[in-house]
């Protein structure tokens, strides 16, 4: 044998030995009966579960990762889909049947608990991690799938590894029954069929992602006597995996161009509506069967519609071809006030966020700082108009004003100092005297001594 060949056997050998996995497998009835046992819901399975609900809806209430973390550690769920799995793969009909039974009643159970919980609970607002069940992606396929390869193969080994308890963390099973139960208890359907698809999408690629794993392994399939029995299990079984595979199969498929026009809609926006004077506060991405929508919200200096077809002609290289293209901008007619007005705002919050989020610990305070900066901006800009009247009675040869907050360097001791910058034009340039009094007055007005007036 040449070396080429030798050194190309060595390293298949160790390739087998790194990834064999028959050398700590449990026995084969063993891991099946802990299969079985996980399946079923009654006692203190459904009791755990009920808890186990009931932290996860709290958890989401008061957006609280830890606690959801340990509400998915408690949650027994994970049984009766892996016995799915294991059942279509053995040909075990009754396995089957009792894991579609439990599946269901545990299901049942966990949206009608979280859902008492929310009709009852005084947080209504939907927070961060809650909406982040409502709409799945391609990677909760991808994590389901992989989540479901380790939790089958940690399963079926003599010393069971912390890779359960983690598979149960990363598929994420409990919160999208909590999601749908806040969907229902707050008549929301679209969070509610939002979350059980993904609840639905986690459970089918477990199960295949256990079909796989259990057939690779050669686990003995479940044999009959009477043939005629055994046809009508396999019938049964390719029913089930029919009525379960193709809707998911269709989902998943969904789920994947979703994701991927949401990549390439994001990549157009960044890419091609970077203009000089102008920058995207706020997009909102709407991809469904009848209509696919880009509606962006410019705030700087208006772009003119040359440089909008432009780039609306530059969304074929990006696979938009049929998606439409909204661009709502200040200062036009076009605009819808109140529109631009949710975008400004949702912008200062999205800044000032990332400006604290380091320094703040928890979400009341973030609110509450973002709350604070939020009027304090929206009064000092306020300001001008409110001030304006005013001085027009006390000084009627008043033409032009302006009142801002400003950020000056004093070069003697290149030192910065924050004061109200007042711009001043009159009719007839006012003496002394009354410059004066206006300083004064500014200063009473506005509550601070930080003024400085520059008159034309």
């Amino acid at each position: 044998m040449s070396s080429s060949k030798r050194l190309y056997a060595v390293f298949l050998q160790f390739l087998r030995d790194r990834f064999n996995l028959e050398s700590d497998k449990a026995d084969e009835l063993e891991t099946l009966e802990y299969i079985r046992k996980g399946v079923e819901f009654s006692g203190t399975n459904l009791w755990i579960l009920i808890f186990a609900i009931f932290i996860a809806s709290i958890g989401l209430n008061v957006n609280s990762t830890a606690v959801i973390i340990g509400a998915m550690l408690i949650s027994p769920l994970m049984g009766p889909i892996l016995g799915i799995g294991t059942g279509v793969a053995i040909n075990d009909l009754d396995l089957l049947k009792r894991s579609f039974k439990n599946l269901m009643i545990a299901t049942i159970f966990s949206v009608v608990t979280s859902t008492l919980y929310f009709a009852i609970s005084p947080l209504s607002t939907a927070q961060s991690e809650l909406l982040a069940r409502t709409n799945p992606t391609i990677w909760d396929v991808l994590i389901a799938f992989f989540g479901g390869l380790a939790g089958i193969v940690a399963g079926s080994r003599k010393e069971k590894s912390n890779a359960i308890p983690g598979v149960a963390i990363a598929t994420a099973l409990m919160p999208p029954l909590c999601t749908a139960g806040y969907g229902l208890a707050s008549g929301n359907l679209y969070y509610f069929f939002g979350a059980f698809y993904l609840y639905f999408i986690n459970s089918v690629f477990i199960s295949l992602a256990t079909f796989i794993i259990v057939r690779f392994l050669k686990y003995p399939k479940k044999e009959f006597a009477d043939e005629a029995r055994e046809r009508t299990v396999k019938r049964w079984i390719a029913f089930f995996v029919i009525i379960t595979i193709i809707p998911s199969t269709y989902l998943a498929y969904q789920t994947v161009k979703h994701s991927i026009f949401e990549r390439n809609a994001n990549r157009f926006i960044v890419q091609e509506l970077n203009f000089e004077n102008a920058r995207v506060i706020n997009s909102e991405l709407t991809y469904d069967s009848n209509e696919q929508r880009i509606e962006v919200s410019l705030f700087g200096e208006p772009v003119s519609d040359d440089l909008i077809e432009k780039a609306r002609r530059q969304m074929s290289n990006y696979n938009l071809e049929d998606t439409e293209l909204f661009v709502l901008q200040g200062y036009t007619e076009s605009v819808n006030e109140a529109s631009l007005a949710t975008s400004i705002r949702s912008g200062v919050i999205e800044e000032l966020y990332k400006q604290n989020e380091q320094s703040l610990r928890s979400k009341d305070e973030r609110i509450k700082l973002l709350e604070s900066e939020l009027t304090r901006i929206q009064n000092i800009s306020s300001l001008t108009t409110e001030i304006s009247p005013e001085l027009k009675a006390l000084y009627p040869e008043l033409s032009s004003f302006s009142i801002n907050q400003s950020t000056i360097m004093r070069l003697d001791s290149l030192k910065q100092d924050t004061v109200f910058l007042a711009y001043i034009k009159f009719r007839r340039n006012p003496g002394k005297n009354e410059l004066k009094k206006l300083d004064a007055w500014l200063k009473a007005r506005v509550k601070s001594d930080r003024v400085e007036i520059v008159v034309e």
